[in-house]
């Protein structure tokens, strides 16, 4: 069935290789707004929580993608004013349906906005991204809008659009999985390259001196604390000055006269 076919792709977006939040984000957004019924644009939000200064709790945008510049602006009115079906369907954690802005007296202050956006109608399903406490989670908010009033069929695309929340929720908990895997395996390989260059450099120092490992180790940390620069800093201006070009022409007895 088509429902499940589209919420498969949005799924599927963030299992791809190499995809970050920003680009699924913007894939799902433009999925929805051409798959859904009777939709015209679609809008896709990551929200984190953060504690404010007395205690309280309130979610701000991670980031987002937007299937037309429109909702865009209309994100950043909701979002400064506070008012909308967006940031109400975060802060209260459940479905926000809208049949026509026009009839809407919960948001004075977007009326207006929404209107000049293009956004009559909407539908916004939040959904927490799986693995995510109470306290520190992540949500995503997946809201499908209309240029029209009264665009959808509640029957099809309320429990659709919910679907497809879920669906992106793991998506996206897939997207930052795989990219706290990326920044731990590019930790792992400076953590690495560290270890190799301060271990050449303590075989120059040994070599130089007739030490052990640690005298030539306090030796590396004591031209760095005097200089207030890294030990591997250190480490790789001797390596680089020991195996330059013009170190590897120099003959042994070269320097002589």
């Amino acid at each position: 069935m088509w429902i499940e076919r589209l919420a498969r792709d949005i799924g599927a977006l963030g299992q791809s290789e190499g995809a970050t939040l920003e680009r699924a984000l913007d894939q799902m957004s433009r999925a929805a707004a051409l798959g859904v019924p009777g939709c015209s644009a679609a809008l896709v939000v990551v929200w984190r929580e953060v504690e404010g200064p007395d205690g309280s709790v309130r979610h701000v945008v991670a980031d987002y993608g937007a299937s037309h510049a429109d909702l865009s602006t209309a994100l950043e009115h909701q979002y400064t004013s506070d008012q909308g079906p967006t940031v109400e369907a975060v802060r209260e954690m459940r479905q926000v349906r809208v049949g026509d802005v026009l009839r809407e007296h919960r948001w004075p202050r977007y009326t207006s906005m929404a209107v000049q956006c293009g956004d009559r109608s909407s539908v916004t399903v939040p959904s927490a991204l799986p693995g995510e406490g109470p306290g520190d989670g992540r949500v995503v908010t997946f809201g499908v809008h209309s240029s029209r009033a009264d665009a959808f069929d509640e029957d099809v695309v309320v429990p659709l659009t919910a679907l497809l929340a879920e669906h992106a929720a793991a998506a996206l908990h897939n997207v930052g999985r795989q990219a706290d895997a990326a920044r731990e395996t590019a930790h792992m390989r400076r953590a690495m390259s560290a270890r190799t260059v301060i271990d050449q450099a303590k075989g120059i120092i040994m070599h130089a001196r007739g030490c052990d490992a640690d005298a030539a180790f306090t030796a590396l940390r004591e031209v760095a604390q005097r200089n207030r620069k890294k030990v591997v800093d250190v480490a790789r201006d001797l390596v680089s000055e020991n195996t330059g070009p013009q170190q590897r022409m120099r003959r042994p007895g070269s320097d002589r006269r």
